[in-house]
């Protein structure tokens, strides 16, 4: 077990008692790093969100498709391949759940991976995707559907 913390810091700015409020914030790491934060323009729109922050969506789409990352690149090390690059061009999509709830309703991962040297066949590709959404723990925390479409390329 492990712990993980966070400190998460907001400061009124405009009129709270009527709505109309700034919703920018901090999130502090233990690890020292600082996220400039918002709610997501798509929710409480501009100039109530700042757009530059990251929004909670954003955050855990980028935090299941780091989770799967990691796992992907120690399990094709395992499995003797190199990875030289891996781009993630991941995509949540918003909607009401089956208990009318609006929710992350599927996350897509889209990864593109470069290989050096033995290049894996797409079967092996599909199994080190397969053990690796098994292993991250985001995935596994997680009620949302999570797709992973990812072609294959080697290195030039």
């Amino acid at each position: 077990m492990s712990r993980h913390d966070v400190v998460i810091e907001w400061q009124a700015e405009g009129d709270f008692a009527r709505g109309q409020y700034s919703r920018a914030h901090v999130w502090r790491f233990d690890g020292g790093a600082e996220v400039h934060a918002s709610s997501s323009p798509h929710v409480v729109p501009v100039p109530l969100s700042d757009p530059a922050g990251v929004d909670p969506e954003e955050a855990l789409i980028a935090s299941a498709s780091s989770c799967h990352m990691l796992w992907f690149l120690d399990l094709a090390r395992r499995a003797g391949l190199i990875v030289e690059r891996y781009r993630d061009d991941a995509q949540g999509i918003m909607g009401r759940d089956d208990r009318g709830r609006m929710a992350l309703l599927t996350i897509w991962l889209r990864p593109e991976i470069t290989f050096s040297g033995r290049q894996p066949s797409a079967g092996e590709v599909e199994a080190l995707h397969h053990e690796a959404h098994r292993q991250c723990f985001i995935a596994n925390s997680l009620r949302t559907e999570i797709l992973v479409e990812a072609p294959v390329r080697a290195a030039s």
